[in-house]
């Protein structure tokens, strides 16, 4: 592929690749690190695929500089990753373990060595397991301990961290985690659901305190939105397509940045959405303003309108309204199963501008496709699919930004192949692969496709 047709970015843009602690860093016992609620739920038999936990993921913890080496040599301008809970604070609250930080400390001043801006995340879904065994993201006691980890991190790290980002993708955490059950802590409830998602933005709200009151920089949140598309033109299965977009973006969009909770609550959830989580004063907390807003992007979703899975409310999950998801017919899926079609990540950030006119300026947080990874005879991985992937989805990128759109950065997912949640070690996402026998790394193509775009972009605006 040429040059010529290579996506262009605007002077000042960031290229950048992302990772998460659990998925990588491996060293669950190194330390005085505690157990997370994905330490209790890999090792439970049954729920990850192939039995296979984070333990030793990709050895990050002990291997970071050579990852780091690999940040270099890739030309990236900054490199997001996730800090630990348990890590920092082995139950959740109480002693800070000065050891756990130690690490983030190395990590942080390599990057900086290397010419690399740090963008760490705060909480990458791996939550202290003594948080979770007294009520979790159910307790607004944990959003508390949240904004006192954040103290924590940002009293040892803050001199050289300049840009934070409080959560990832807290549907995932609240609605995978604690209606769906495919990832930890597999709980399949309804109105404490609905309550995890609530204290996750309320956690949010009180670290970007914790955050500004020590004048940590620019600081921002991660959200995973969805491109909702009807299955059909007809009123039932926009209806659903207008439920679900509640689901997945307006519980997160309404009260960060329109001060609101979405409207359709009682249409969505009935008896569910009783609001017995809430305070007063807690959308002013959520909504203070932001720096930036990350974006976490991968495929859309089709909906059609359906019956309710169960029927007795007692019984049924927050992600149970009346919106199933049909499949996508006459596009490529990426190993996944996800649709792949670019044009609908343009769609989407148009939309979202258009819907919330005060949005910060944005940083794609992650992008990125797992697929069917073959090692040649000459010791190559030519992922030509992932590369079509990433290119596709950058010149989306590109027209969004060519339309209006305040894009500012862009971070591949991910560096490595790593744990995949409860797809185990099968599903590789990573530019780089990673031998999980040896531990040995080995860039694919798409590392070098993804290294000679970043040269393109320096040297068009050198020039």
């Amino acid at each position: 592929m040429s040059n010529d047709h290579l996506p262009e970015f605007p002077a000042g843009f960031w290229f950048g690749a992302a990772t998460a602690s659990y998925q990588i860093e491996g060293a669950v016992h190194a330390d005085g690190r505690g157990p997370s609620i994905w330490d209790t739920y890999s090792h439970t038999p049954g729920l990850v695929l192939n039995g296979d936990t984070g333990d030793v993921a990709c050895d990050h913890y002990h291997r970071y500089p050579e990852d780091v080496e690999l940040l270099r040599r890739l030309g990236v301008d900054a490199y997001r990753f996730s800090i630990a809970w348990p890590r920092v604070m082995p139950t959740g609250s109480g002693d800070v373990n000065q050891r756990g930080l130690d690490f983030y400390d190395r990590l942080v001043d390599a990057l900086l060595e290397a010419g690399i801006t740090p963008v760490p995340t705060l909480y990458h879904w791996d939550l202290p397991q003594a948080l979770e065994d007294a009520g979790g993201w159910r307790s607004r006691s944990t959003a508390e301990h949240f904004a006192a980890y954040t103290r924590a991190v940002v009293a040892r790290l803050g001199d050289r961290i300049r840009h934070w980002i409080t959560l990832n993708e807290p549907f995932c955490s609240a609605f995978l985690g604690y209606a769906v059950g495919r990832h930890a802590p597999g709980a399949r409830e309804g109105t404490p659901a609905l309550a995890a998602a609530h204290h996750l933005l309320l956690a949010h709200g009180l670290a970007v305190q914790e955050l500004r009151a020590a004048d940590a920089g620019e600081v921002g949140i991660t959200l995973n939105p969805d491109r909702i598309l009807p299955a059909s033109d007809s009123a039932a299965d926009r209806a659903a397509a207008d439920r679900a977009e509640t689901l997945h973006n307006r519980v997160w969009f309404d009260p960060l940045f329109a001060g609101r909770y979405p409207a359709n609550e009682a249409d969505v959830w009935g008896e569910l959405a009783d609001g017995s989580y809430r305070r007063d004063g807690d959308l002013e907390i959520i909504g203070q303003p932001l720096d930036f807003l990350g974006i976490n992007y991968y495929r859309p979703l089709k909906v059609a309108d359906g019956p309710l899975t169960e029927a007795d409310p007692a019984r049924r999950t927050a992600v149970d309204i009346r919106a199933h998801q049909q499949r996508f017919d006459g596009v490529r899926h990426t190993a996944m199963d996800w649709p792949v079609v670019p044009e609908s990540f343009t769609d989407l950030l148009l939309d979202l501008t258009e819907r919330y006119p005060n949005l910060p300026p944005i940083y794609i947080t992650e992008n990125g496709s797992a697929e069917h990874d073959v090692v040649s005879p000459g010791g190559r991985v030519h992922d030509t699919d992932r590369i079509a992937y990433l290119n596709d989805h950058l010149h989306a990128l590109a027209a969004a930004i060519r339309a209006g759109v305040d894009v500012r950065g862009y971070f591949v997912w991910s560096l490595l192949d790593n744990f995949e949640w409860a797809f185990g070690y099968e599903r590789r996402f990573g530019i780089v692969r990673v031998d999980y026998d040896t531990l040995e790394r080995l860039p694919k193509d798409s590392y070098f496709w993804y290294q000679r775009l970043i040269e393109h972009h320096r040297a068009r605006h050198r020039g």
